[in-house]
C-alpha cells in the first residue's frame, strides 16, 4: 500500500495529469478506518512527491539550459525560459517551497530550477519541506472524510439526486426543445 501511494505521489510530478492528491487522500481514508498509519502514508507520499520533483530538478540539471533552449520546446518556449530565468534567479527557493501549492506547473517549476542549476541539496530540502505540508493538508483532509464517512455519505447522496434530477430536467427540456424545434422546422 505504501509503496503505491509513494510511487502515485512521484508519478503525478512526472506526468501532472495523473491524480496524486486525489490517491493520497485515499491513503488517509484508509488511516481513518485503521488500514493503514498516518505516518506511513505521510512518508510514503512525502518521498513520492520530493523523489518526483528531484528526478525533474536532476534531469533538467544535467540537460543544462542550452538542451532547452536550442529545442524551443511546446511548453518550455525559447522565450518564456529566457524570461523566467531572472525571476527564478531571485525567487527560486521560495517557489521551491511553494511549488506543491502550485498544482499544474509542479512540473515547471522543478524544471525550470534545474535548468537554472539551483543548489540540489536547498531544493531537496525545500521541496521536501513543501510535499510535506501539503501532503499533511490532504492526509487530514481525508482523515476527516473516512472519520465522518456516515456524514460525508449522505451529503454525497443528496449532492447526486439533486443532480440527477437536475441532469434529467434539462435532458428532458433538451428533448422537448428539440421536438418542438423539429415541428416547427418541417412546417
Amino acid at each position: 500500500m505504501y509503496i503505491g501511494l509513494g510511487f502515485s505521489s512521484w508519478l503525478e510530478n512526472i506526468f501532472p495529469p495523473i491524480p496524486g492528491d486525489t490517491i493520497t487522500a485515499v491513503g488517509a481514508f484508509l488511516v481513518a478506518v485503521e488500514k493503514v498509519s498516518f505516518v506511513g502514508v505521510l512518508i510514503s507520499t512525502t518521498i513520492g512527491s520530493t523523489s518526483g520533483f528531484m528526478t525533474l530538478f536532476i534531469l533538467a540539471k544535467y540537460l543544462g539550459r542550452d538542451f532547452f533552449l536550442k529545442k524551443d520546446y511546446r511548453f518550455f518556449k525559447k522565450e518564456m525560459i529566457l524570461k523566467a530565468e531572472e525571476r527564478f534567479r531571485i525567487h527560486g527557493y521560495t517557489v521551491i517551497l511553494l511549488n506543491r501549492f502550485l498544482p499544474g506547473i509542479r512540473s515547471v517549476i522543478s524544471i525550470a530550477t534545474g535548468i537554472l542549476k539551483l543548489n540540489t541539496m536547498y531544493a531537496l530540502l525545500l521541496s521536501a519541506i513543501s510535499a510535506t505540508i501539503w501532503n499533511l493538508i490532504w492526509i487530514y483532509m481525508g482523515y476527516l472524510m473516512g472519520k465522518n464517512f456516515d456524514t460525508v455519505k449522505e451529503g454525497v447522496i443528496r449532492l447526486m439526486r439533486n443532480y440527477n434530477m437536475i441532469a434529467g430536467a434539462l435532458v428532458v427540456a433538451f428533448g422537448i426543445c428539440l421536438f418542438i424545434f423539429k415541428k416547427f422546422r418541417k412546417k
